[in-house]
């Protein structure tokens, strides 16, 4: 089984744990880890919604999976976008990880001084600084997560805000603050590892076994929000689902793109209520808000 994944360190150390849940499952199979290198990872300086967003790291993946280059892709959910390519099957999610943005810096969000420069290269996350500290500047930070601290540990940036899994997955030992998700609205599928391969596949689609299957509920209903909305990376929207008391809460928040005006939404569904039945709630959220996307 060829595996393919980006070359960073946290996309690798991704591929290791999908191995390493594959392995645990099928000791016998034997599997080779192949890197694609992105669009999105040969262009660090473009923002990502200029370059189209969603599936600018995880398209030629889904192009080598096709040409039967790749057996299996192994992708950070939240990159990819909310309608799959034509051919492609999300097989398994991994158990999710860490669900909330973390600010790396010395001091919380709070304590930063007005004026202060903060690194992001997610227009969610700089509307709802736009939204809790206006009084701060923000500046574009591409880059993997190595490059990204480094270019703070360097002093550019007095704090810079990443997603919290994957620092958890690097070990990476700096100085962070977890952004409230009550508040802090995470990006639909935040957190969780997709396996995805050919949809005819059944060599691979015995992976299913390894689908975690709260995390996969959520993620679900995270991304069928996505699709009914026909939200992309170019709007300043969070959807986070999770699992309370056995029914599954899921909350929306949508900002203009400086935080001038925040719309929330939350929801309390029951927990085999699939994507299937996301029309209704997709419409009863756009009368609320009485906007459109």
């Amino acid at each position: 089984m060829i595996i393919g994944t980006r070359g960073s360190r946290l996309a690798m150390r991704q591929a290791d744990m999908a191995c390493a849940a594959i392995g645990h499952i099928f000791p016998a199979e034997p599997m080779e880890v192949k890197v694609i290198t992105t669009g999105g990872d040969r262009d660090r300086c473009t923002p990502l919604e200029a370059m189209g967003g969603y599936g600018v790291f995880t398209k030629e993946l889904d192009q080598r999976l096709l040409s039967g280059e790749i057996d299996l892709a192994v992708n950070s959910l939240k990159d990819m976008p909310s309608v799959l390519t034509s051919g492609i099957r999300l097989v398994a999610v991994l158990p999710r990880g860490q669900v909330e943005d973390v600010l790396v810096s010395k001091v919380p969000l709070a304590d930063l001084p007005s004026g202060a420069v903060v690194g992001t290269s997610s227009v969610r996350r700089r509307a709802l600084l736009g939204n809790l500290r206006p009084d701060l500047q923000v500046a574009e930070l591409r880059g993997n997560v190595t490059t990204r601290l480094n270019k703070w540990r360097r002093g550019e940036y007095q704090a810079i805000i990443l997603a919290g899994a994957g620092l958890e997955r690097l070990e990476e030992g700096v100085p962070r603050h977890a952004l409230d998700p009550e508040v802090w609205v995470p990006p639909a599928g935040q957190g969780a590892i997709a396996l995805v391969c050919r949809k005819e596949d059944q060599d691979v689609i015995k992976l299913s076994r390894l689908d975690h299957l709260p995390t996969r509920r959520c993620v679900d209903l995270e991304r069928a929000m996505m699709a009914g909305l026909g939200a992309s990376c170019q709007v300043p929207i969070g959807i986070w689902a999770n699992i309370q008391e056995g029914k599954v809460e899921l909350q929306c928040v949508l900002l203009s793109p400086d935080g001038g005006w925040i719309k929330r939404w939350r929801a309390t569904m029951p927990f085999d209520h699939g994507p299937e039945h996301m029309d209704t709630v997709v419409a009863a959220l756009r009368a609320e808000w009485g906007t459109s996307i």
